[in-house]
């Protein structure tokens, strides 16, 4: 873990060793100024001698500038090396999870993702900016002041390191309460960011059902539970405060009693002792910090191991070396195929599933929900692997490809159409970064949503609000296949893609297809039968099997759940006959 996010200080490597020495250097001088005020105490002012008092005191001087300035470079260089840190995990997360397979990221909710790059971040950035700088600086200044209250006085020095003892074995006992307490409050966050997420995302839902109140029950609950854990946590650590200054009063009671009577007997000056105070403060100062600390670095642990988490996840699906550069056509082919989730489901997903598709032809995929459509859809551009047999495209095993050469030769319209904010050009050319104008228009024609694009003010450079909340869902559906259709591509899949269509424009979508690109191999993935009954080829699929696979009049004549699916949607059939 420590290894995983020590790489990510990369370019701050030497702002995090510059910290460390400025902080040294100012520890070390503020030890000395004690030190040099007992100088002009006993030798200057006790002695009436004005020169030493000008010379130690000059030499204060000196050393209280050099020490404010070594301060101000070390938090200068900790804040701008934790926060670089901080930016090059949340780039590194960003980055490790861009490459995640449809797998990996079934691993994670989208509220945990989202809490690991802001709230555990945030944590482990002001942990290391303790650790660089507090780190050093409470253990020097604690071990120098001690070294310097002995040297002065070691039989009442021996006050202090009771006092050490003593605070030492509390502020201990407190983090180790309090470290189980923070590593649960964490998960907490994942379960109120999913709140937030879910209620912003399905807003017009929650308006719909007028479930405001329950979602901002929902939320209060989530925030309270925080709330409630963060409070347990700090009542644990309330102890910190009155436990340093309870060992404090009594480290200066005892000084003060015994060095007055030392200082009768000339065991003692009075210098001495008023740097003895000084060191007793920054003795117990050093504890306070060092319990400060600890406590930042418990709370952090749990965000540290969370962030490791998704920055050692390696994708499950990668390029294989010697990668295939090229997909010479839209041909596929499924030979004895298997899928499972998750190695411990019931039933696969898909069960020994063959057939073959020739390129240019447009394949029609129906059957009941859970059937399988989609999972089998996702083999062919290898969002998921198949658990068993072989997959195709253009006559090589999908495996055999680079990734990025696979997909971008097939090309696929998910189920959950999802637009970015920008304009409808900017949602476009990511199918083709490098498309002209007339490239967007051609494509946007064959989706049929040319049409309506005109009808807006600025046309293609009309802004789409983040989740294309601004246009209808059979908009949205007609640029995404625009979108898809800007890449070329070899294979094109419709993941019931046309649901929110027409049949008037479902159809001419289907007939511009086979004028614009007839070389493309398109694979519609449907509910209505009138999306696919003039495909090639319909696959009628159940339960993860191939129940049927024929023409529209074959199916008819020979598979009953195409012909239940047809007389229902059709002839207006009843669901119990």
């Amino acid at each position: 873990m420590i290894k995983t996010l020590a790489r990510e200080i990369k370019q701050y490597k030497k702002a995090s060793i510059l910290t460390p020495i400025f902080v040294t250097i100012e520890v070390i001088l503020e030890i000395i100024i004690p030190f040099l005020m007992a100088k002009i105490i006993d030798l200057g002012v006790e002695k009436g001698d004005m020169s030493m008092v000008l010379l130690y005191g000059g030499l204060m001087l000196a050393a209280s500038f050099i020490s404010l300035y070594a301060g101000f470079k070390s938090g200068k260089y900790s804040a701008y090396a934790s926060s670089g840190f901080a930016a090059n995990l949340r780039l590194a997360m960003f980055k490790n999870i861009q490459t995640y397979a449809f797998e990996n990221i079934d691993k994670y909710s989208t509220a945990g993702l989202v809490t690991r790059m802001t709230t555990d971040v945030t944590n482990v950035q002001n942990a290391y900016q303790m650790i660089i700088r507090i780190c050093f600086r409470a253990p020097i200044m604690l071990v120098s002041a001690m070294i310097m209250a002995f040297t002065i006085n070691g039989e009442l020095s021996m006050v202090f390191l009771f006092a050490v003892i003593f605070l030492g074995i509390i502020l201990f006992s407190v983090v180790k309460i309090t470290f189980k307490i923070f590593d649960a409050a964490f998960k907490k966050y994942d379960n109120l960011n999913a709140s937030v997420q879910e209620n912003v995302t399905g807003i017009r839902t929650v308006k719909a059902y007028v479930r405001e109140d329950y979602e901002t029950s929902r939320f209060k609950k989530a925030s309270k539970d925080i709330y409630d854990i963060f409070m347990k946590a700090e009542k644990r650590l309330l102890i910190n405060s009155p436990a340093m200054q309870f060992t404090m009063y009594s480290c200066i009671i005892l000084l003060s009693y015994i060095g007055a009577q030392m200082i009768v007997v000339d065991n003692l000056t009075t210098g001495e002792l008023m740097s003895l105070f000084t060191y007793t403060s920054n003795i117990l100062m050093s504890l306070m910090m060092i319990s400060m600390v600890f406590v930042m670095i418990t709370m952090s642990i749990a965000s540290m191991r969370r962030i490791a988490e998704v920055l050692e996840e390696k994708p499950t699906i990668v390029s294989p070396q010697n990668a295939i550069k090229s997909v010479d056509d839209g041909s596929v082919v499924f030979e004895h195929v298997s899928f499972e989730y998750t190695k411990d489901q019931e039933m696969a997903t898909l069960d020994d599933i063959n057939f073959k598709i020739e390129s240019g032809m447009m394949v029609g995929i129906i059957g009941p929900t859970g059937s399988g459509k989609s999972s089998l859809a996702a083999l062919i551009s290898r969002l998921y692997d198949v658990t068993d047999g072989k997959v195709l495209v253009g006559g090589k095993d999908v495996k055999e490809y680079d990734l990025d050469a696979l997909r971008d030769a097939v090309s696929v319209v998910l189920q959950n159409n999802v637009l970015f904010s920008g304009t409808i050009a900017d949602n476009l050319r990511w199918g083709n970064e490098n498309a002209t104008m007339d490239e967007i228009i051609e494509a946007s024609k064959a989706a049929q949503a040319d049409s309506f694009v005109q009808t807006f003010e600025k046309g293609y450079d009309t802004y789409i609000e983040q989740g294309g909340t601004n246009v209808s869902g059979g908009q949205r559906q007609r640029l995404c296949i625009a979108r898809a259709l800007l890449k070329k591509p070899k294979v094109l899949i419709l993941d019931d893609s046309t649901s929110a269509v027409d049949t008037k424009t479902d159809a001419l979508i289907r007939k511009a297809f086979r004028e614009k690109i007839p070389n493309t191999t398109k694979i519609i993935i449907a509910q209505r039968i009138s999306s696919i009954e003039d495909a090639d080829m319909i696959i009628v699929m159940d339960k993860g099997k191939i129940h049927g696979i024929g023409t529209n009049d074959e199916l008819l004549k020979n598979d009953s759940i195409y012909q239940e699916i047809y007389n229902i949607q059709k002839k207006g059939g009843n669901l119990g006959e």
